[in-house]
């Protein structure tokens, strides 16, 4: 057996339809022991529409702990945590925790938001958000690479801070960024681990790719990164029998073409990734059920040999 071009992974349902803890558990459980290499969930708290009702999200932190506690081998991380939401030092705790509770399996994926609707909801500010995010990313990655900081900022404090005890791996779980903003590029491609494309970002189409990762690298240069240090990941939209689009914040996400999920074709198409460079792809199914996680693993079959 050959190796897996790139790592595939799936998100979790987030707003399609109500889920319940025991589904979500069936799902991640399928998802580790079919071969799957991680498991995602967005992390979102509102979203409203003018034609259906408003729908919410579980708790995105509190279902990383589960799932870490539930799951033995894959990966598992936000897709993506918005910094806005939180305490910065606090959710570098939270990282932490989430990354000894699943034996250093977490990746810690970073974002300012977009979804003015939860922000004005839930009380949290919606202005600046790419200042505060810069604050926020500089205590959180300083906390958890170096486990200390002292920083007096003009959104955010962590006064003789420390982060204590220290996860499992001595520099924390890798960082990974979903932005491909020149501002947001800039202020984290000298220290994350990989970005991270949503799949309206290219198009839903390996030949999207080149556009996003030339921006990506022109940001790593800029800083003095080798862009070949940094991986790279986006998220793919899988149509399969019964799907009718995705339900998401982004109702103009459902408008571009999806990826078949036949296997040989869902495996060509990953491959097509690969041979861009990606190393790593989030799995969006349409619909995402355990019969959809079932339909396309047979891609994973025919990747392992290709």
């Amino acid at each position: 057996m050959t190796k897996r071009p790139l790592k595939v992974g799936i998100q979790l349902p987030e707003v399609e339809r109500e889920v319940r803890w025991p589904e979500l558990l069936e799902m991640t459980r399928a998802i580790e022991d079919l071969g799957f290499d991680s498991v995602w969930v967005g992390e979102h708290l509102l979203y409203r529409w003018e034609d259906r009702p408003a729908r919410g999200p579980w708790e995105a932190w509190t279902l990383l702990a589960a799932i870490a506690a539930s799951t033995s081998r894959i990966e598992l991380g936000p897709l993506v945590a918005c910094t806005n939401f939180h305490n910065p030092a606090l959710l570098a705790k939270q990282a932490a925790t989430i990354d000894e509770l699943s034996g250093g399996r977490f990746v810690l994926g970073l974002g300012a938001g977009w979804n003015e609707t939860e922000f004005r909801a839930y009380g949290y500010p919606y202005d600046h958000r790419i200042d505060r995010f810069e604050e926020a990313f500089t205590i959180i990655r300083t906390l958890l690479r170096d486990g200390a900081i002292d920083f007096d900022g003009r959104w955010y404090q962590a006064r003789d801070c420390e982060l204590l005890p220290r996860g499992p791996r001595p520099m924390g779980p890798p960082l990974m960024i979903g932005s491909k903003g020149p501002r947001m590029l800039r202020a984290t491609m000298a220290h994350a681990d990989s970005w991270n494309a949503w799949y309206n970002d290219i198009g839903n189409a390996a030949s999207g790719v080149p556009a996003v990762r030339t921006l990506v690298d022109q940001a790593c240069r800029e800083v003095g990164r080798d862009p070949d240090e940094v991986e790279r990941t986006t998220a793919v939209l899988v149509r399969l029998s019964g799907g009718a689009g995705r339900l998401q914040g982004d109702t103009a996400q459902g408008r571009l073409p999806p990826v078949p999920g036949e296997p040989e074709e869902l495996a060509e198409a990953l491959r097509a990734f690969a041979r861009e460079g990606i190393a790593h792809v989030q799995l969006v199914l349409d619909p995402i059920t355990l019969r959809s996680i079932r339909a396309v693993e047979p891609a994973l079959a025919i990747l392992d040999r290709s």
